[in-house]
């Protein structure tokens, strides 16, 4: 288990305890009502940190906005305009993203540090493979791990010379192998909590792959505290896509969906079965596993661990339990009679 130092981000601690799940608002920044809409939404739909960006001081205005509609924190997303950090912390934000390289000499790094200190807030230091610095390029001839680790520890020293050691690290890359080495050398080379994700990890399909790899990886190593899974889609796909990552290596509770791939004996609609139950039980905190078999060979025998399943026959199919209780029902009532069974553990 990695020693964390823990960081306080609103209400939220990252010390390693807890893995938060964030993602980023995608509504233009100029559009204060609609990124509340998208900001409360996310919320509904388990968002625990929320990200945004302020490109320009007119977008400063959506931190007390935001901020009066969710109760989860808001970081903002700060590049090149030291002020802008500054006015974020002013205007209430949980906590500042920053690339402390681009933002200029060491007397605005050292106003970014004052104004967060003043307020207790946090600095998440973000790198990756886009924004090396030119010199650690020429140093090791590409955005490699070793230097996507010493860039963000030299800006980290950055922040630690003005006595400031509130501070996220999170070093993405597009390239899973990358990514994964980037963290696990800098779990090895420092305390600070780590926020995970593949950065420009594609559309859904390949997004999802990408992260599940990635940030599941590392999560079962014990590195991470908070993980955004980056979707060219909308936000609102990266948490569910998150919890399934996060249930999945038992980091979260919920239901667990087991499901044969279906064959030549399978006798009804076990793909549009399993659909329909996977959608009804999405948003379900039951801690159980509930199997949809296509027959009899797939049934209660390789889903004897599963809480509750179905197992399909001719036209039919029989509801077994763990305790191995079993009845037949008509395909028909497939659904219902599953869901209704779910109902009462």
């Amino acid at each position: 288990m990695r020693n964390v130092k823990a960081i306080k981000v609103g209400n939220c601690v990252l010390d390693g305890n807890h893995i938060y799940i964030q993602s980023m608002l995608n509504v233009r920044s100029d559009d204060i009502k609609g990124s509340v809409k998208q900001a409360v939404e996310l919320e509904k739909a388990g968002c625990e940190i929320v990200r945004a960006a302020i490109p320009d001081m007119e977008a400063v205005k959506l931190i007390p906005a935001i901020k009066e509609a969710v109760n989860i924190p808001l970081v903002a997303d700060i590049h090149f305009d030291y002020r802008l950090a500054i006015e974020a912390a002013a205007a209430g934000v949980d906590k500042i993203r920053i690339n402390p390289g681009n933002i200029g000499g060491l007397d605005r790094v050292k106003a970014v540090v004052d104004a967060c200190r003043a307020r207790n807030l946090p600095i998440r230091i973000g790198v990756n493979s886009g924004s090396l610095e030119k010199e650690l390029l020429a140093k090791y001839g590409s955005p490699t791990p070793e230097a996507l680790v010493e860039s963000a520890l030299n800006h980290a020293a950055l922040l630690e010379r003005f006595d400031f050691d509130d501070i996220v690290i999170s070093i993405k890359s597009s390239d899973v192998n990358r990514m994964l080495a980037s963290y696990r050398l800098a779990a090895e080379k420092c305390n600070y909590p780590l926020h995970l994700g593949v950065t420009e990890a594609g559309t859904e399909r390949m997004g999802l792959i990408k992260s599940a790899i990635g940030i599941g990886s590392l999560l079962c190593d014990g590195i991470g505290e908070t993980i955004r899974v980056s979707l060219t889609d909308e936000p609102i796909k990266e948490i569910a896509a998150a919890k399934d990552i996060l249930k999945c290596i038992g980091k979260r509770k919920g239901v667990t969906i087991v499901s044969c791939p279906t064959c030549g004996r399978t006798r009804i609609d076990l793909i549009g079965t399993a659909k329909k139950v996977e959608a009804a039980l999405a948003d379900s905190t039951k801690d159980i596993t509930v199997a949809v078999m296509g027959c009899v060979v797939n049934g209660p025998g390789e889903a004897r661990e599963a809480d509750i399943g179905i197992a399909g026959g001719d036209g039919c199919a029989v509801i077994f339990k763990k305790d191995g209780t079993q009845r037949k029902i008509k395909e028909e009532e497939i659904v219902s009679e599953l869901l209704a069974e779910v109902e009462k553990l």
